[in-house]
């Protein structure tokens, strides 16, 4: 019986390590991510900090990803810049595998 519930405590343990670590990812890679995005429509030092805090923000509009990827999207529409929608999801695939790499040797 006490095997039974090590066993469940242990799933309960990994699954609140594996929540954590895809937050502190996905955080990290939406300011990445911001920080490509503002690189990309121009903006440096103090201006690229803000717009890459705007992306971090706009994380929390809905669960998943398209709220990130709206976002940038718009901005890059409205200032003409030429990234497809594969370029920019391939980024985020690219960063997040970074972000996560990043967590993991620390």
């Amino acid at each position: 019986m006490s095997s039974m519930k090590d066993r469940e405590e242990g799933f309960e343990r990994k699954f609140v390590f594996d929540e954590e670590l895809r937050f502190k990812a996905n955080a990290r890679r939406n300011k990445a991510l911001g920080l490509w995005a503002a690189e990309k429509l121009g903006k440096t030092g103090a201006d690229a900090d803000a717009y890459a805090k705007e992306v971090v923000v706009s994380d929390i509009e809905e669960a998943g990803d398209h709220d990130v990827f709206r976002k940038i999207r718009k901005d890059f529409d409205a200032a003409n810049i030429d990234q497809s929608d594969h370029q920019i999801r391939r980024t985020m695939d690219e960063l997040m595998a970074q972000a996560i790499e990043q967590i993991k040797n620390t």
